[in-house]
């Protein structure tokens, strides 16, 4: 028996049990949520038809080859104004659009599009805010279970850490 076939079984297992990353993150250019432009977006549009802006978004996304990105929050909380900044960076913004076709659903005090988060099969209230959803267009199938509130904290993150995280599901 071949000596190099258990290290090469070994590789092989190694390199499968962790996610390649498909594209490299975007360079951000500030280091800190302190530089990003003030005042912050106010992203959550109250009145729009969650609904129907994710299913045209699902149609686009599935059309040009992007992963639908769906983002919970409110214009109350302060980590999804952060998010919201960080994604308007230029650098950033470009990635995005080449990877995601992106919809901002307001969830009011919670209270508000919960059926979203429940199609996706969250339960009960959402653990935080934001919450981000990766969803493959082509299976209406959330790639980032476990992970949706990553970003709740984003006061906490760089603005690097926040675009590495977007460039994981692409």
């Amino acid at each position: 028996m071949n000596a190099n076939i258990p290290i090469a079984l070994a590789l092989a297992a190694a390199l499968l049990a962790v996610p390649a990353a498909a594209v490299p993150a975007p360079k951000v250019r500030i280091a800190s949520i302190d530089q990003l432009p003030r005042p912050l977006p106010l992203p959550y549009v109250e009145t729009a038809d969650a609904d129907a802006q994710i299913a045209a978004a699902r149609a686009r996304a599935r059309k040009a080859g992007k992963k639908l990105l769906i983002d919970l929050g409110g214009n109350w909380c302060p980590d999804c104004r952060v998010l919201a900044g960080i994604l308007h960076l230029p650098e950033v913004r470009a990635f995005v659009a080449r990877h995601y076709e992106v919809v901002m659903v307001d969830v009011g005090r919670f209270d508000r599009n919960g059926q979203v988060a429940a199609h996706y099969g969250v339960k009960g209230r959402l653990p935080g805010v934001p919450a981000v959803l990766i969803v493959d267009p082509r299976t209406d199938r959330l790639l980032n279970a476990g992970r949706i509130t990553a970003l709740a904290d984003a006061r906490g993150m760089t603005p690097q850490a926040l675009a590495d995280w977007l460039a994981e599901w692409v």
